[in-house]
């Protein structure tokens, strides 16, 4: 093992445990959501203090918040930056109780200034244009009343900023300062997960609008990401890795080498660290399970390779979930590929389904409860239950397995011994050729429908769905035990999906996708 092997591998296996700063996890789903709309770091909680160390602990949250009001008030250019390292060095010391406590002070003690805001209003409100013929003899009358009006205006503008933006401002020309913005969003996210605060809701509104400025395409840089990188660079990747786990330095080692591509967006204000990397496949052909991607047979010649397929997407902060830097990276990728690749035609992914067995099981647990009441005698004469009754079956899959006979799954009908088979310990379903060849049709044409018609507020309920959708992609073919794992059976039954990027489409197919809510899919799986 070289040095760098040997850095790498100690550093991931000697991590220090610092329960001062946040768990930073990378986020839960990669093509799951490089957006990211997923689960974010959860502060840690610490027990209750007492007594002596209740003081101290007092005064240290005081002491922070003077730090922040300073940085927020001070004039003094100077001493601002040691004012903002008091500040974010103190935040990191305080427990989640008082950061929370401190997160709250600053979303509602400097908030904007409403009143201000109301009066602002009420004298543009009395502000009247001069109308119709009038208008063209009163001159500089005219234009001293715009004069009023565009005054008026700027000081409204001025107004509806939050006085907390002064804070995120120079945080972000302060070395280490938009890290720092990523924890504190981080820590607002993992928040209002428990407790829904309109006040720090806005605050998180303000400071994500923020980092998508700051973070624009125009101030990442793309780099290939190759063995060759620092070590402590290809530690990230190892640590972030949010879809297919790097096993090994071996694995590590295959997935920047021949016949594979990683891609990084990286940020000046935080050096060595990729927000958000993607890996890439170069294939002869669209991938139909994972164990062709992650092979451990030589790579074909990169000269024959015809489809550049993205087979996992990570990002790495929390702190910037729901900022899409995945739909820039995706973009920026098919063209620096198209570029060096003349001969590469197919763009694709072979993605996660991360939502369809959880809607799944719920959907067979609520129908087999009403098909049970249904056939009960006394069961109410309204047929208030038939109102949301759905076989989600065919006949000929009910039959097959009401006719199983493997015994591991009852049921008084197919939908209850499709639940117990689907929940049995270990995925034993998995071990048999005669379940796998039962369940493979109404899971099949089930996860079709989940992903083409299954919706939350006109867009797809999947959110691995709805990112490659937004980003102009369409649903080209769904594969049958893609991904064995613990977690492809556990998340989707080992279904994958195959999205494709056509470039003459994709921002005709986004647009319809954004304004409409449409789906596009291949002829094939519509049949399903």
């Amino acid at each position: 093992m070289n040095k760098k092997g040997l850095a790498i591998l100690m550093r991931t296996r000697m991590r220090p445990n610092d329960p001062t700063k946040l768990s930073l996890s990378p986020l839960s789903n990669s093509q799951g959501d490089p957006q990211g709309n997923h689960s974010v770091g959860r502060i840690i909680k610490h027990a209750p203090v007492e007594g002596n160390d209740k003081l101290s602990t007092e005064r240290e949250f005081e002491l922070v918040r003077e730090s922040m009001h300073s940085a927020i008030s001070m004039n003094k250019t100077e001493v601002l930056d040691a004012v903002l390292n008091d500040f974010s060095s103190g935040y990191f010391s305080l427990d989640y109780e008082n950061r929370r406590r401190l997160l709250l002070a600053l979303a509602k003690e400097y908030d904007l200034n409403r009143t201000q805001v109301r009066e602002l209003l009420k004298q543009y409100l009395g502000l009247e244009l001069a109308s119709g013929e009038d208008a063209q003899f009163r001159g500089l009358e005219e234009e001293g009343l715009l004069s009023t009006f565009y005054r008026t205006e700027r000081n409204l503008r001025h107004a509806l900023k939050p006085v907390y933006e002064v804070l995120f401002e120079r945080l972000n020309t302060h070395p280490g300062g938009l890290r720092f913005l990523s924890i504190l969003r981080a820590d607002i996210l993992s928040i209002l997960t428990e407790e829904n605060i309109a006040s720090l809701r806005a605050l998180d509104s303000y400071l994500k609008e923020k980092l998508s400025t700051w973070l624009s395409p125009a101030a990442l840089e793309l780099h290939q990401i190759t063995w060759d990188d620092p070590a402590s660079l290809l530690e990230k990747i190892v640590a972030y890795e949010a879809v297919h786990p790097i096993s090994n330095l071996i694995d590590l080692k295959r997935r920047l080498g021949v016949g594979r591509r990683c891609f990084g967006y990286l940020h000046p204000a935080i050096p060595g660290e990729p927000l958000i990397f993607i890996e890439v496949a170069l294939l002869k052909n669209v991938a139909q399970t994972v164990q062709e991607v992650l092979w451990n047979e030589p790579p074909i010649p990169e000269s024959e390779a015809t489809c550049a397929l993205f087979y996992s997407i990570s990002s790495t902060q929390p702190g910037l979930s729901g900022i899409n830097l995945g739909k820039f990276l995706i973009k920026r990728v098919i063209t620096l590929v198209k570029r060096d690749m003349p001969q590469i035609s197919t763009y694709a992914t072979l993605s996660p389904i991360p939502g369809f067995m959880q809607w799944l099981l719920s959907k067979l647990a609520s129908q087999s409860k009403f098909a049970e009441a249904e056939d009960m005698p006394e069961s109410s004469a309204d047929g208030s239950s038939s109102t949301f009754r759905e076989n989600i079956l065919e006949p000929e899959e009910e039959k097959a397995l009401m006719d199983s006979s493997m015994g591991i799954a009852a049921g008084t009908n197919g939908m209850e011994v499709m639940l117990s088979l689907l929940t049995s310990t270990n995925h034993e379903w998995t071990n048999s050729a005669e379940f796998l060849s039962i369940l493979k049709p109404p899971l099949m044409r089930l996860c079709a429908r989940y992903l083409l018609q299954e919706k939350k507020r006109g867009k797809a309920l999947d959110s691995v769905a709805n990112f490659h959708l937004q980003n102009g992609a369409m649903i080209e073919r769904i594969n049958w035990m893609a991904d064995r794992s613990e977690k492809g059976l556990r998340q989707s039954g080992g279904i994958m999906v195959n999205y494709v990027y056509r470039s003459e489409n994709i921002e005709e197919f986004a647009q319809s996708y954004f304004s409409k809510g449409h789906i596009r899919a291949s002829a094939d799986l519509h049949r399903r």
